[in-house]
């Protein structure tokens, strides 16, 4: 942890510990002043910690917290008090220093320059040259209270498929929405897509698009990411400590792939044989290997449930196969399926088709086998799985080729955020998709808590849910809609035939087209045709841009409990 000076006898910092107080101390510091609510992470120490902390150590200690975009005079006027009262140099921390800087400004305007002001908070590593126009104002001028900070009507955070799709959504329905998406990335992918890139179908730069191409047009990008939420003041904190104010929150941040979950993996990843389809980078890796291979062993691992896509660890399986045997190697193969789960697919009526490949390609499939740790190097696997006799058991296996798939959670800054349930997803109602506990935010995608399948067309059949939900509570009323878990897998068994699984909560099937033209159960042409030929344009040009084809919502009036 480094103290940061603004001048020679204030300093600031990021989250301090009871260890940095006592640096603090031996550094002749003789105050400390806590910026930051309690309150705001789980794991971060209370005021009340660091005042014992200071106690000990001979240091005063000020609580003067505030919020980024909520600063009023009554807390600057605190802030420069706890300075002045100081006998010695003061040190200021927040979460990472940045209001504690901006504090410090403001206590300067009238008696610095305000290019000396950010001058020395830029020294410092805080850039607040979007605040000059409050530091060029007088403070009179402000005396009635804090300078009042842009509330959008809708925060949007990710911008994702479930986050673009449900902007697009809202803007159709109502065009001139003070709109904000959160989102870091400057590149926008068709992750759905990868699977044929590793299958040598799609080339890997069809999946991707400048964000800037996808936004939807009128809303504000803010591309940073969103560290923290506070829902009690309607907020989301930002990486560089700023903050945004919202009416109504849609979290839409997607997952986390947690390939350091296994020992060795990340390390592997690209050599040696071991790949994903599920990173952009390395699914030409899988078609590579695909084709160079004549032989050897062969795994396909999928880590425990829930994941992106969950079909997707055995569509990369059977599309390798199937080039092989094109090739007329397959024979030369042994192909093992580690799944961590106790069936191929959690919906019964897709089994079959599915055993009839596995039987086709000579597939060993391995349930509650787990992957615990891979060496790149040596070529080996560790496998926790179950014996016959119920006992786990490790187990080390050599493989020419192997296809990882990472276990996945909720990114850290949702599991360790007010939003997140006891599994660490953001919790709440299967069917409004509305908040359990906070009834103005809403969430879609893959990190919401709702037990339906991980996919893009999940997203896209939640996006329409969300987008009239959220319209009801900004005009104070209750939620109109509700989501039925419709989720769809194109499970592709071989290059021109798919399994299209469509299935809602419960297992229910959910097929979008009638039996007699394309049923899916069992593999077809047309399945492929969907997939391969129509859905990145439904994607793209469709859900991307508001277009509702075959996921208009179902609308109920939940208030009364009957159909609008």
């Amino acid at each position: 942890m480094s103290f940061k000076p603004l001048t020679p006898t204030v300093s600031v910092a990021p989250q301090i510990s009871e260890i940095d107080v006592a640096r603090a101390a031996r550094q002749g510091y003789r105050a400390i002043i806590d910026n930051r609510p309690d309150g705001e992470d789980p794991a971060q120490p209370s005021a009340a910690e660091i005042a014992a902390a200071a106690a000990r150590h001979g240091l005063a200690f000020t609580h003067v917290p505030v919020v980024t975009g909520a600063i009023g005079e009554a807390d600057v006027e605190k802030m420069a008090n706890a300075i002045e009262r100081a006998d010695g140099p003061v040190l200021a921390y927040c979460r990472t220093g940045t209001r504690s800087a901006l504090l410090w400004g403001f206590t300067q305007r009238g008696k610095l320059p305000v290019d000396e002001i950010l001058a020395a908070t830029s020294t410092a590593g805080y850039d607040l040259s979007a605040h000059r126009a409050r530091f060029e104002a007088a403070p009179a001028a402000q005396a009635g209270g804090p300078i009042a900070p842009k509330v959008h009507d809708v925060v949007i955070v990710g911008g994702g498929s479930g986050g673009l799709a449900a902007a697009a959504s809202l803007l159709k329905r109502r065009p001139g929405l003070s709109i904000a998406i959160v989102e870091p990335s400057d590149v926008h992918y068709y992750q759905p897509g990868w699977t044929l890139v590793g299958a040598g179908v799609f080339r890997p730069e069809t999946t991707r698009r400048p964000m800037a191409t996808v936004m939807p047009e009128g809303v504000e990008w803010v591309r940073q990411a969103a560290t923290a939420f506070l829902p009690e003041s309607d907020e989301v904190v930002l990486a560089d400590g700023g903050s945004l104010r919202y009416r109504v929150l849609v979290v839409a941040p997607g997952l986390k792939l947690d390939w350091a979950a296994v020992p060795g993996l990340t390390e592997a990843l690209g050599r040696n044989g071991v790949t994903s389809n599920y990173r952009y980078d390395l699914a030409p890796y899988t078609h590579r290997l695909v084709q160079e291979l004549t032989g050897g062993r062969a795994l396909f691992t999928q880590p425990p449930m829930p994941i992106k896509c969950a079909g997707a660890p055995q569509k990369a399986m059977y599309l390798s196969c199937h080039g092989w045997r094109r090739r007329g190697v397959l024979e030369g193969f042994d192909v093992e399926f580690h799944n961590a789960g106790g069936v191929l697919f959690g919906v019964p009526a897709y089994v079959p088709a599915l055993m009839e490949y596995v039987r086709r390609y000579g597939i060993d499939l391995q349930f509650e086998s787990r992957l615990v740790a891979v060496d790149g190097d040596a070529r080996a696997a560790v496998f926790e799985r179950k014996g016959q006799d119920g006992a786990v058991e490790t187990v080390e296996l050599p493989f020419d080729m192997l296809h990882a798939v990472p276990p996945q959670t909720a990114p850290d800054f949702i599991r360790q955020s007010p939003l997140a349930g006891p599994a660490g997803w953001v919790d709440v109602d299967p069917g409004t998709l509305r908040h359990s506990r906070y009834p103005s935010i809403y969430s879609l995608g893959d990190v919401a808590s709702t037990p339906n399948a991980k996919t893009a067309a999940a997203a896209r059949k939640q996006a329409p849910t969300v987008a009239l939900n959220v319209l009801a509570t900004l005009d104070g009323r209750e939620p109109v809609a509700a989501y039925d878990g419709y989720g769809s897998c194109p499970l592709t068994v071989e290059r021109g035939k798919i399994v299209l699984a469509e299935f809602g909560y419960g297992g229910k099937l959910l097929p979008s087209f009638p039996s007699w033209l394309l049923n899916g159960t069992r593999p077809s042409r047309a399945a492929w045709l969907l997939k391969d030929r129509l859905l990145p344009y439904v994607y793209w040009d469709c859900m991307l841009k508001g277009r509702e084809w075959l996921c208009k919502p179902h609308v109920t009036d939940l208030s009364r409990g009957r159909a609008a």
